[in-house]
């Protein structure tokens, strides 16, 4: 029997009405389905007999989806998310249609887009400090104090130029909808398959996004001050626990071998639901 997943965000579904009707929507149609319970403060922890399921049903925004498509990928499982949150660019499903979008993942009625990731690499000279993956993106931004930073950038070995601004964002094009489109970057379709790079809050006129290949390494070096001294920056990969990093360290960053696959079962092409997500909450 098909088996499928669901993975609610305790705050969003606090009373799991809307998990307990997929549940039976699934039951219904002579499905299996359980759930689990997160939040974004904690791991996802996959039971072992739903690692091999059709599909994980992710309830909550777009925070609890890219959480979630993180275990999905090491486990080659589709996801698709029903949006309770606010914006919902990720989520495919409303709350308020869901038997006949369940009914349509049951029946094998939908399609699945490869959506790349980035594998971001911490270094400190020869020391490796750590690394993760970013469905979104990895943002690296300034520390405690109030002054700007200068974030070296190289691509491919090569110095391409440096930033002197609050922070730097490298998306993937699914990630191009979220902190990269508020710093003014481009707004990308979400199965190509390249990075954008933009400075938050740039000191300077020209301060544009840079599209890259999924082919280029991009590394980003934090300089040193205006008097030689020590920066403190921070890093987080999709918006998750922050890791320090000082002058002359430096993050790897460039396309994940990995990929996430992504469920659709609407015929709206993504610029019909940009557009709607524009107008709602313009």
């Amino acid at each position: 029997m098909d088996k499928y997943l669901i993975i609610t965000n305790t705050y969003k579904d606090k009373d799991l009405s809307v998990t307990k009707e997929i549940m039976k929507i699934f039951d219904d149609l002579g499905k299996e389905s359980g759930y689990i319970l997160t939040d974004l403060g904690e791991e996802i922890e996959i039971p072992d007999e739903y690692r091999d399921c059709k599909a994980f049903i992710v309830l909550g925004g777009d925070g609890t989806f890219i959480h979630a498509v993180k275990r999905a990928v090491d486990l080659s499982v589709p996801v698709i998310g029903v949006n309770l949150g606010s914006l919902g660019y990720l989520c495919e499903l409303e709350a308020d249609d869901l038997k006949e979008d369940i009914k349509r993942i049951a029946e094998g009625q939908y399609t699945t887009e490869e959506r790349m990731l980035l594998s971001g690499t911490l270094r400190r000279g020869d020391e490796v400090l750590g690394s993760d993956t970013a469905v979104n993106d990895i943002v690296i931004h300034r520390g405690g104090n109030l002054r700007v930073l200068n974030f070296i950038i190289y691509i491919n070995g090569e110095h391409l130029y440096t930033y002197t601004a609050d922070g730097v964002i490298v998306a993937t094009p699914t990630g191009s909808t979220g902190y990269s489109m508020s710093a003014g970057g481009p707004i990308v379709e979400p199965e190509a398959r390249l990075m954008v790079i933009t400075p938050i809050n740039p000191h300077i006129l020209n301060g544009k996004s840079i599209i890259l290949s999924p082919r280029d390494e991009v590394v980003i070096e934090i300089g040193q001050g205006r008097r030689k001294q020590r920066e403190e920056a921070l890093v987080t990969f999709d918006g998750g626990e922050s890791v320090n990093l000082y002058s002359s360290d430096r993050i790897v960053i460039e396309p994940s071998p990995g990929s996430a696959q992504i469920m659709r079962i609407n015929r709206r092409s993504f610029l019909k639901t940009l557009s709607k997500k524009m107008q709602e909450y313009s």
